[in-house]
């Protein structure tokens, strides 16, 4: 009894003694791992300075848009007979989406055609009548200058050879009373040639001409000596006559172009029957069905140019402040993880919108190189590079305190020493003095 209770406190010791010297060892190793993991970590605390590149950049998430969508309806009412496309349908330039009865727009246009040849008729019978007309009335008035002109000159000579038929009358009178008369007749006849003679060839020769080319009472007039007066007459006639065949070929020239108007018209309706796709894309809406009612202007397919994507995002104020338009961005997916695409900014709101907490700029985005198969409306990560320098003196933008203005502090050596700043980047912030290349300062403290 007593032996196997001695053998029992042995134990017991046995057990205390593996457990004091298990916590000694763990204690040991504790020591030295702690030690090494301090200087790890001391080690991570601080960085080099070095030379390189600096960036700013902003991020947001957006969507993703067509480059232009299409709202694509009928021109003229009527009853839906095909459609040939649905909502995700990848559809050509030209190609026929949807179609309207179009019976009574065919009618429109055979209408329209009618009426036009119609008019075209009258036109040319207008200017038939008018040419008629003309030579009518050149063929009764003796429309020429060059005989009315010869007419008024051979009435001179009658009168001026009167006196000596007056003294060839008296073959009883002596030789001298004959040369007498002769010699009178003679000079009657030079005195009053410069007085009768030339004006009535001048008025038989205006008068008559243009009595011819207007009408009689012209010619009469013309004929009495009144060259004025036939002038005036017979161009007033003869223009009177012109101005009615000119009113009558205007007239049909102006129905002429109204029935050209009414067939263009109706042929772009006709045309309108048919729904074809502007350009090649992918259809987001079709607003009906076969044998359904639709109105002219009312949209009834939303195609969209899904070759041609982009990228619409908001920034708040503070860092739409920095944006500009050909600033370069990279974009990721959620659907292509690890991929990501390069854009460049192509427009910038100059006007925010507020939600009554938050002002934000719209920014509109576009791919430098569209990948295929975008989703219209899926979303996206954007960062947009801002600002850039390379080559610049930097440290981790984590490591400089108190910043103020274009100064800081940062701690190298184990000492704060203030330095100057310049591009402050989202990593790394460049340093214009103050520090030189191969310094060791903290990263953070």
């Amino acid at each position: 009894m007593g032996v196997a209770l001695a053998g029992r406190r042995r134990l017991i010791w046995l057990l205390v003694a593996a457990v004091v010297l298990a916590s000694i060892a763990f204690g040991v190793v504790r020591a030295l791992t702690a030690g090494a993991a301090d200087e790890e970590t001391k080690a991570a605390e601080t960085a080099t300075v070095d030379k390189g590149v600096v960036t700013t950049e902003v991020a947001t998430t957006g969507t993703l848009q067509a480059a232009q969508t299409r709202s694509l309806s009928f021109s003229v009412d009527g009853t839906v007979e095909t459609v040939t496309v649905r909502a995700g349908t990848t559809v050509t330039a030209g190609q026929v989406l949807a179609t309207v009865d179009d019976t009574d727009a065919a009618e429109a246009v055979d209408d329209a055609q009618d009426a036009l040849d119609e008019a075209r008729d009258n036109l040319d019978e207008a200017e038939e009548n008018a040419a008629a007309a003309g030579a009518t009335t050149a063929a009764t008035t003796g429309c020429d200058v060059a005989a009315a002109y010869t007419t008024g000159a051979t009435a001179s000579p009658t009168v001026s050879a009167m006196p000596s038929a007056t003294a060839a009358a008296s073959p009883s009178s002596p030789a001298t009373a004959t040369a007498s008369a002769s010699a009178t007749s003679a000079r009657t006849s030079k005195a009053a040639s410069p007085t009768t003679t030339p004006g009535a060839g001048r008025g038989g020769t205006t008068g008559g001409s243009s009595g011819s080319c207007g009408s009689s009472s012209g010619g009469s007039s013309g004929s009495s000596g009144s060259g004025s007066s036939g002038s005036g007459s017979g161009g007033g006639q003869q223009g009177g006559g012109s101005s009615s065949g000119n009113d009558a070929i205007l007239s049909a020239q102006q129905r002429v172009n109204k029935a050209e108007v009414t067939l263009d018209e109706a042929e772009e309706a006709l045309d309108g029957a048919t729904i074809t796709a502007p350009i090649a894309g992918k259809i987001l809406t079709v607003s009906g069905k076969v044998g359904s009612q639709v109105s002219s202007g009312s949209a009834f397919i939303t195609l969209a140019d899904v070759y041609d994507m982009q990228i619409s995002a908001d920034f708040p104020e503070a860092d739409a402040d920095h944006l500009a338009v050909r600033q370069k961005a990279v974009i990721t997916l959620a659907d292509r993880a690890g991929e990501t695409f390069d854009a460049t900014v192509v427009q910038v709101d100059p006007v925010g919108t507020s939600d009554g907490t938050l002002t934000r700029f719209g920014v509109v985005l576009s791919f430098d190189d569209a990948p295929e198969e975008l989703l219209v409306g899926q979303s996206a990560n954007v960062r947009v590079t801002t600002g850039t320098k390379k080559d610049v003196l930097r440290v981790p933008s984590t490591a400089v305190h108190d910043v103020s203005g274009t100064t800081g502090t940062v701690l190298a050596g184990g000492s704060p020493r203030q330095v100057k700043l310049g591009l402050r980047g989202d990593q790394y912030t460049e340093i214009t003095s103050g520090v030189a290349e191969g310094d060791v300062v903290a990263k953070s403290w």
